[in-house]
Formats: C-alpha cells, structure tokens, sequence
C-alpha cells in the first residue's frame, strides 16, 4: 500500500484555499452598493453560499462560476492508453459542477456557458474529443433545463500545459415565485436526506490521480467490481436540479440543500446557524472508495471528510416532509435516503455520523468571513 497519502499531501491545501475565499468576499462585500442602481438587493448572509443571488421586485436571480478540475486529466490519460474517449461523460460533469451549486439554493438554471482554455489549439483538433465535449455539454444542460447560451475558448500558451484543457463555465437561473428559495429556515428535528451519487464525481480527482501511480496497473487496475480504476473515476457525475425542481412543482418546501463536493461530509454543516447534523444512516459507498482509501490509506475521517461517499446532494426537510421527499426524489430516478436529524445544542456546530464514530467541529470548515 506504501506510506499513507491524503489530499493535502497530494497538493491541494483548502486552509489556504479557503482564506482567499474569505478574503475575496470581505473585499466583495464593498460592491454591494452598486446593485441599488440597478434595481437589486443583496439577500442577507448569501456570501458563503454554493450561488450568489440577487434579489429583485418578483424574483430572485442566481449566478455560478465554477470549474471542472483535474478529472479532465484522467480522461486524457485514459484516451492515450486505451482509445476510449470518457470525454462526453466530463462535460456533463462540467454541467453538474455548476448547476448543482445553483440549484442548491432553489434557483433553476436558464442558461449555461462553457469556458475552455488550452494550452495548444491542437487539444481541440481530435474530433473525437472535440465532437464529445461539445454533446456531452449539450446533454448536461438539457438534463439541468437549460440553454446553452455559448462561453469562452482560449489558447493560454505558456499558461496551460499542453495536451490538456481547463474546463469550467458559469449558469444563469432565477427563482420564482421568491417563497421556493432554498434559504437555510432549518430547525431542530429536520430531516437529512441523502441523494445518491455516481461514484467520486468532481471532487478529489488530484488525489485519485496520484492513487493511479500507486496502483499495479495504474488507470487500468481493477476495482472490486472488476471494472478498470480510470473508468469508475471518470463516471459522469450526477446532475440533482430535476429532483429541486420536482419538489417546488409539488409545493414541498426544502429548507436547505448542500452540493457535497469539496471537504466531503463536512458540508453538511455549511450552513452558517449553529445546528448538530446527526446522521444515523451511512449508506455503502461505491466500490471505487474502497480502492481509493486502501491505496491511499485513508481512515474513515478522513476519506468521509475529502470525498462525498456517495453522496453528491443533502437537503433538510421538516420530518412530516421526509417521506414525500423521498418518494418524489425516488420517482425522478434518483436513490435517495433518510440519513439523519438536525439538532440544537446551544451554540455547538458540528457534523456527528455515531455509526462511523467520526465528528467534526465547527472550526473544522471555515467557507465564511467572520
């Protein structure tokens, strides 16, 4: 197994990401005028949040930047060794990175745009690659209810290495009427439930990436369900918008929703009111985790803490709520799970999963300006 490796290990400091972050909104915050004169105001407490909105006369508007990372790059290793191309599966995670954090605040998104930036126009000339980023993208908005409304492509030489290509984009979306904002209303005794995801999704591929040099045959070694290592990875991640927009159809109101990506079930406690998030239910992760922590020796704290798990969505729901929930997101053809319950301890903020016997404090995720 060799020596133990874990994500800040692999190059990916979040204490330091996170402290940009802080400083970004705290300088951001003197922005916030400018919005009058357009006829906007800014929702408390939205700094922090997975979207940004703005909030207008009959409507709340949302925006998302986001970007893929380094999965990308798995693709591209996968398509040198073996010729398969994972890359529609990619840009539909492209999708899913942005339209999942806008969702997660009610707003459904109206249009979609692509950034992509190479190092090499030559990135773009396998039509192969070029015809499946361009479908995949494609399919990702129509299952988020989408435009496409276009983007950006650039040729960054001597800023992107060659062979490879930055992927991200940005969304659009409204909520309307205002009362379906997701807005954080928790109280003691809501529901956690659990919506599935495909596998890692966008979240960890840095660590995941460098697993492969540890493995027998790297990308190609096989997982516990006999699949190859690179192609579990590179399952396209989960888009959870039809379940949000399902449950404002039906008038059932969720009180808060949490992409679980970056600093894994740790999120559960993004937001930013003191509660306890219990979970008594851990449902079994994909098979691929379990090469992911054997190889990097990860313990439980700290897989449950990086990585989603299996599970990309979390949303709060009022208890007399939890079972209709289910049933709707079950419908959509999603798997979903009554995971646990929000509690009040004073002014104690943590995530507890007893079953795991693992517990993270406040401080242990800090996304916020004080």
């Amino acid at each position: 197994m060799g020596e133990k490796l874990t994500y800040h290990e692999a190059g990916v400091h979040y204490d330091v990401l996170d402290a940009f972050k802080r400083a970004c909104q705290k300088a951001a915050a003197g922005t916030v005028g400018n919005l009058a004169s357009h006829g906007f105001v800014e929702p408390a407490a939205i700094r922090g949040e997975s979207a940004y909105l703005i909030e207008g006369l009959d409507a709340y508007y949302a925006h998302v930047e986001e970007a893929l990372g380094t999965k990308i790059l798995v693709a591209d290793a996968v398509y040198r060794e073996t010729g398969r191309s994972f890359y529609r599966g990619v840009a539909i995670d492209d999708v899913a990175t942005i339209a999942n954090d806008l969702a997660s605040c009610g707003a459904l998104p109206v249009t979609l745009a692509m950034y992509a930036a190479v190092g090499d126009d030559a990135y773009f000339a396998d039509e192969v690659r070029a015809r499946d980023l361009a479908e995949g993208f494609a399919e990702g908005c129509r299952l988020a209810g989408a435009a496409w409304s276009g983007g950006e492509t650039q040729t960054l030489k001597g800023m992107i290495a060659p062979g490879t290509v930055v992927l991200g984009g940005s969304a659009f979306g409204r909520i309307a009427p205002k009362d379906r904002r997701i807005a954080g209303d928790v109280m003691d005794g809501d529901a956690i439930l659990f919506l599935a995801s495909s596998g890692v999704q966008t979240n960890g591929l840095t660590l995941c990436r460098a697993i492969a040099d540890r493995l027998p045959d790297g990308y190609r070694t096989p997982i516990a369900d006999g699949r190859p290592y690179g192609e579990a990875l590179l399952d396209p991640s989960v888009i959870y918008v039809p379940f949000v927009a399902t449950c404002q159809r039906e008038g059932l109101r969720l009180r808060y929703a949490v992409h679980v990506t970056g600093h894994g079930w740790r999120k559960l406690m993004r937001l930013d009111d003191p509660f306890v998030y219990r979970v008594d239910f851990v449902p079994p992760p994909p098979p691929v985790f379990e090469t992911i922590t054997r190889a990097a020796g990860l313990d439980a704290k700290e897989a449950y803490g990086t990585f989603n798990m299996g599970v990309g969505f979390a949303v709060y729901v009022r208890p007399e709520d939890a079972k209709r929930a289910l049933e709707l997101a079950r419908a959509a053809g999603f798997t979903a799970w009554r995971g646990g319950t929000v509690t009040k301890d004073g002014a104690r903020k943590a995530v507890e999963i007893p079953p795991l016997g693992l517990a993270w404090s406040g401080d242990e995720l800090k996304i916020r300006e004080d």
